[in-house]
């Protein structure tokens, strides 16, 4: 498959991601149940469409956990991330633009917010290590699950990582909104900014783009410590 059908499915995916798990999200205020679910479904949806194209990362975390075990390589890498951006700010200007148009004003916070109120540092920590946990978990699972050396999973992937997104979220809403995600992250925080005027988004996005890329990074190396036998 050639790399350009491969960022187009990323940018697809990602999009869909966006505007749809984030839309439910921002409307329901980040109602725990449908929030989650909303992530939840989306993967499965796009795990067994561009999946069969990219591998349906629509995640730079992922694609980070990827680059680290050796399934990409650093030119895909970049590309994977830079459609998977574009994908989710297209989803957040075609979400807020609607919702703007419609007379509805989306809460921008639901997808990125600290535990507790205001910018106290204790909020920071304690949200920096929750989207590290998450993510770790999140990331972990999928570096098991899509290993061509467990068999035992094969058309089941989709529908694991699906669940896991969702379980991180049941989670992880009521801390941060739960990210993972820096690409979508980045989305709706500038969504917000545009459409609503609020610029709270964008001053903590920094936490969701350092923190799931740190969760990642600590899931490829505990994924390849554990399997380094099975390597050999």
């Amino acid at each position: 498959m050639s790399l350009l059908k491969k960022a187009i499915a990323e940018f697809v995916g990602t999009f869909v991601l966006v505007f749809f798990a984030c839309g439910v999200a921002a409307y329901t205020n980040g109602s725990v149940v449908a929030t989650s679910l909303a992530f939840g479904l989306v993967i499965v949806a796009m795990a067994y469409s561009v999946g069969r194209i990219s591998g349906c990362h629509i995640n730079p975390a992922v694609s980070l956990g990827c680059l680290l075990d050796k399934r990409m390589s650093a030119k895909e890498f970049c590309v994977y991330v830079c459609a998977q951006i574009v994908g989710g700010f297209v989803g957040a200007v075609a979400l807020f633009g609607i919702a703007k148009m419609a007379g509805l004003e989306l809460a921008g916070n639901a997808c990125n917010g600290l535990v507790g109120a205001g910018f106290e540092v204790g909020n920071f920590i304690a949200a920096i290590l929750v989207e590290v946990i998450l993510t770790f978990v999140f990331v972990y699972v999928i570096l098991n699950v899509t290993d061509a050396k467990n068999d035992g999973v094969g058309k089941k992937a989709g529908l694991i990582i699906g669940l896991t997104l969702t379980l991180v979220h049941l989670l992880g809403i009521g801390f941060t909104g739960t990210s993972v995600n820096p690409a979508r992250s980045i989305a709706t925080a500038f969504g917000a900014l545009i459409f609503n005027g609020d610029a709270e988004p964008l001053k903590v996005v920094w936490v969701f783009i350092v923190a799931p890329l740190v969760g990642a990074a600590v899931a490829a190396l505990v994924f390849k410590a554990l399997h380094a036998k099975k390597e050999k």
